[in-house]
């Protein structure tokens, strides 16, 4: 097993891999769905990466009206949910606490964000 990656090195990696991935996992603790969900509540956990290098992130889901993060999502996908006929929205993520390990030995520092003020 490789030594725990530092606490800045897991920062640099979990902002590598919010700018490059595509896909994420979303849930809510609403079984209406998830848009639904998102526009009442807003509370989100979304988790990104593999099972041996996940970063998770809790908190608020704003929705976005703007043409320029529309046009920006559809820009970093290659897809455009506007051009297609189902009713699609839009979302923000805040963050309050963020979460990086690979493996066992990276439990313990896991946090790099509490109350939505980076540890790293």
């Amino acid at each position: 097993m490789d030594a725990p990656r530092s606490a800045e090195q897991r920062k640099t990696d979990t902002m590598t891999r919010l700018e490059s991935d595509i896909d994420a996992w979303v849930a809510t603790a609403d079984t209406a769905g998830n848009g639904y969900h998102l526009s009442r509540a807003g509370r989100v956990r979304v988790g990104v990466g593999a099972v041996r290098d996940v970063t998770m992130i809790d908190g608020t889901a704003q929705p976005v009206e703007d043409e320029e993060t529309k046009d920006a999502f559809a820009a970093k996908h290659g897809w455009d949910p506007r051009t297609e006929s189902g009713d699609y929205a839009y979302f923000r993520i805040v963050p309050d606490r963020v979460q990086a390990w690979r493996a066992v030995n990276e439990l313990p520092g896991r946090a790099l964000m509490r109350d939505g003020n980076w540890l790293a």
